[in-house]
């Protein structure tokens, strides 16, 4: 499987450019500061993160991978933005954190280390990448039979582009314009179906609701604009 393919070099770019401001809360990563407190609640509570074996796949400058570890996970991270991993690599050399952060694709990954997690994770990565199917097709050949794969993304429908594109980056600035494409956003349906392709079973669906001006996200059951998906991976499957 050939995982080098499947990237946009603009978003490797975009991403790097802005890598040494990863860790700043009120850069332009603040949404995922702000975000990633209920990520992790949402992860902990259906997967469970102490003394698993996790993968964090589009770690970025490491603010989940670094959350997950510090709730007790055995951590790896991956991303293909050298910047971005070297910053979260730095991040956590500071912090104390053990973190495995690698420069590899999923696909190219899983290859070599097929059913080796207990848990995988792919949050606000999706909507970057030419073929999101094949990341997920990816995800669930590295977690193990029985284990867990997490993503989040945004939905693609007319609120969706107005809260997340136009709100977010034009009128609150909470993101640089361009940031999202709404051709690349991906509706829960599609993500099931290219979850259910890959062989993983859909346990949880849920929203996830952000207030910008006061800084909080909470997950709820409206999927309208963020969401999360639960995914398992049967017990006895052919998805390897």
């Amino acid at each position: 499987m050939n995982g080098a393919r499947n990237v946009d070099p603009a978003e490797i770019s975009k991403f790097d450019a802005a890598a040494s401001r990863w860790w700043d809360p009120d850069g332009e990563f603040r949404p995922l500061h702000d975000l990633n407190p209920a990520r992790l609640d949402y992860i902990e509570a259906r997967a469970g993160l102490a003394a698993r074996r996790v993968l964090d796949v589009g770690c970025g400058g490491g603010l989940l991978a670094e959350g997950m570890a510090r709730r007790g996970a055995r951590v790896t991270g991956i991303d293909l933005a050298p910047g971005a991993l070297e910053v979260a690599r730095l991040h956590a050399l500071e912090a104390g954190v053990t973190v495995d952060y690698r420069q590899v694709a999923a696909e190219v990954l899983a290859d070599t280390e097929c059913g080796a997690f207990d848990l995988v994770t792919c949050l606000e990565m999706l909507e970057h990448v030419p073929d999101p199917a094949k990341v997920v097709q990816a995800l669930a050949q590295l977690v193990r039979p029985g284990g867990d794969v997490v993503c989040s993304t945004i939905n693609r429908n007319p609120k969706a582009f107005a809260f997340a594109i136009v709100g977010a980056e034009y009128l609150l600035r909470l993101l640089p314009a361009g940031t999202h494409q709404y051709a690349r956003l991906i509706r829960p349906s599609e993500l099931a179906r290219w979850g259910r392709d890959a062989g993983l079973a859909v346990a949880d669906l849920a929203g996830l609701d952000y207030h910008p001006l006061a800084r909080k996200a909470r997950v709820s059951a409206d999927t309208s604009v963020n969401y999360l998906i639960h995914f398992r991976r049967p017990t006895s499957d052919s998805s390897a």
